[in-house]
């Protein structure tokens, strides 16, 4: 096992989990999920809070299984290679203030980082925005991390504390078992079901929940974090984490090519609009958020599974955010941005950097 452990920390080991998921994300896609959108976990965690009516809006509504298996496989890597160490921080509301403001931005971009950079291997030019307005906002937090921001140590917890988050996974896919989708029923006992629009769209629930345990088991190895590998080549100049986010990008690239799901362009892209300027600013407001609590989406899960209560915090902060975004006209669609997404935006980074700027360690 060691040996195992060895390979997935190292470069290759890395840029060989990008690979995977760049070819498992093209190929949900192919299966059924929607358009550039294989694996999102802003999107699905929207599509997680709909499915439990935290929001109506009909289109958007699924237990997406691949978010179930990413919380489950971090999980069984943490215990198989003896790394499940529950454990707390400080400011959970902060942390989950944090959570809300990065679905918001990511529902005005429509995606969350794993969703632009699947995007941009799809052909879809709008991403570039998405992808520098990410790139911009890590980097505001970079200078907040330099100017002293931290929200503390975590410390040793109860394992029960650490178990909450996959335990609730857990009680989602038990949900999908007892209450699965009737045909031509929006709902089945308390779960809603899109029947028509990006949530209606997915790929077989045991083919989506094996994937999602594969990508979550081999990210707890490798750390693999989207956020995390920006930020460090901007602190740093380390490319270890960034090999991996290229190999997921141009791995992505070829499959969709190779499948003829390749369409180049900004016009006509699936769950996509063209207001660019906002493009920009909900992934930098998401990239901000992402850089102040310490990990992309997909990282926030990847930790929750291996018992850090701090990540969970931001999870359900996400989730409850999908409600918020749709239940208060904040969430784009793909004619535009919703009625009151500018105004959230320009919130959303008022309250991040209140935060960035006040959370400092003391200099006594």
């Amino acid at each position: 096992m060691n040996g195992i452990k060895n390979v997935f920390a190292d470069r290759w080991g890395i840029v060989g989990v990008g690979i995977m998921i760049g070819i498992i994300a093209p190929l949900l896609q192919k299966w059924g999920n929607p358009g550039n959108m294989g694996v999102c976990v802003a999107c699905f965690e929207r599509d997680i809070a709909g499915a439990l009516g935290l929001h109506r809006a009909d289109v958007v509504q699924y237990i997406r299984p691949e978010i179930i298996g990413f919380v489950l496989g971090s999980l069984a890597a943490a215990y198989l290679f003896r790394e499940y160490r529950p454990r707390l921080g400080s400011a959970p509301i902060v942390r989950f203030v944090l959570g809300v403001f990065a679905m918001i931005g990511a529902l005005v971009f429509l995606g969350c980082p794993w969703r632009a950079a699947l995007r941009l291997a799809g052909g879809d030019g709008n991403a570039i925005l998405g992808l520098l307005g990410l790139i911009f906002g890590i980097w505001i937090g970079t200078l907040l991390l330099k100017g002293g921001y931290n929200l503390g140590r975590t410390r040793p917890t109860h394992h029960t504390a650490g178990w909450m988050l996959p335990l609730f996974m857990a009680g989602l896919l038990l949900l999908m078992l007892v209450f699965p989708q009737l045909t031509g029923e929006a709902k089945s006992g308390v779960l809603f079901y899109s029947m028509k629009g990006p949530g209606s769209m997915h790929a077989p629930l045991a083919v989506s929940l094996v994937a999602g345990l594969l990508i979550g088991f081999l990210a707890q190895r490798s750390r693999f974090c989207t956020m995390g590998a920006i930020r460090d080549f901007l602190l740093f100049r380390q490319m270890h984490l960034l090999s991996g986010f290229i190999a997921l990008v141009v791995t992505a690239f070829v499959v969709n090519f190779i499948l003829g799901q390749f369409k180049p362009g900004f016009e006509g892209q699936p769950v996509a609009h063209t207001m660019h300027i906002w493009n920009f600013a909900g992934m930098t407001l998401s990239g901000l958020a992402f850089c102040l609590a310490g990990g992309c989406p997909g990282r926030q899960l990847f930790l929750a599974g291996e018992g850090d209560g701090d990540a969970a915090v931001f999870v359900m902060g996400m989730i409850v955010g999908a409600g918020i975004a749709h239940n208060f006209g904040l969430a784009s669609s793909p004619t535009g941005v919703g009625p009151y997404g500018i105004p959230a935006v320009f919130i959303g980074f008022a309250v991040c950097l209140f935060i960035g700027l006040t959370m400092r360690k003391s200099m006594t």
